[in-house]
């Protein structure tokens, strides 16, 4: 809504919200804050409705309870695309009214999202395109929940989401993992040491958690000899190239 040059047009039909919504925003951070966004643009293009456009050159029009029906085109070339209407059920999903709409496009960008792939010996839903879990526990083709095994984030529940309900999706896998760690299957190699001789074999750049200490003193380093040649513009500009940032960090000597 900040964009230069940008109008956003929005529909007072897509905003009535059922019961089923309404519980969504009271439950849900991340949609209560969605929803509150759009629902002011919405009144402010309201308050507005004299004068709809600021005479920007770009107008984004938002249209929600939307499913694509059919392209259409004439001799190989986008000439529109039909929707069919769609209204909430009062479950929290939508169901088509029977009711299309025709919108003449020169252009359309496909954007469905994310398709996983399937991995041996795990069972895998070619229709969601996830791998089949119990709440982040990985099942196998027998439907038993592979010991050791675990799935967060879109190859857990599929394109859907952001970074809210990512962080609550992996609490919940990461809670069956703590619950099941006194059977977890034992590491072949116990040395602590043996995850990092195992990157170097095969020549990973790595940091530790005590490399970034050593980096960030070599930054802050950067910055006290920069000061006293006077006063430091902030900028956000990386001052320490990648890699000199692995060789610091590695202990490495810095060639300057």
């Amino acid at each position: 809504s900040h964009s230069r040059d940008v109008d956003i047009v929005l529909y007072e039909e897509d905003f009535d919200f059922d019961e089923a919504s309404d519980v969504a925003v009271k439950t849900n951070n991340q949609i209560k804050t969605m929803v509150n966004t759009l629902s002011n643009w919405l009144v402010e293009q309201e308050e507005d409705a004299a004068n709809p456009s600021t005479g920007a050159s770009r107008r984004l029009h938002l249209h929600f309870l939307h499913n694509p029906v059919e392209i259409m085109g004439v001799d190989g070339q986008v000439t529109g695309i039909k929707f069919e209407r769609n209204e909430l059920d009062g479950t929290g999903n939508a169901r088509g009214t029977g009711e299309f709409i025709d919108y003449p496009v020169q252009a359309v960008y496909r954007s469905v999202g994310y398709f996983g792939s399937a991995v041996a010996d795990v069972d895998f839903d070619h229709r969601r395109g996830v791998v089949s879990n119990d709440a982040g526990r990985i099942l196998g083709v027998d439907g038993a929940h592979v010991p050791g095994l675990y799935a967060t984030g879109w190859i857990k529940r599929g394109p859907v989401g952001l970074i809210g309900s990512t962080k609550g999706d992996a609490l919940e896998t990461i809670t069956h993992l703590l619950a099941d760690r006194a059977n977890l299957p034992a590491a072949v190699v116990l040395e602590r040491d043996a995850i990092l001789d195992l990157l170097d074999s095969r020549d990973v750049e790595f940091t530790t958690w005590e490399g970034w200490h050593e980096l960030d003193a070599h930054e802050k380093s950067l910055g006290i000899e920069a000061s006293g040649m006077g006063p430091v513009q902030r900028e956000r500009v990386k001052v320490v190239s990648r890699e000199e940032m692995v060789h610091v960090s590695r202990g490495a000597a810095v060639v300057r």
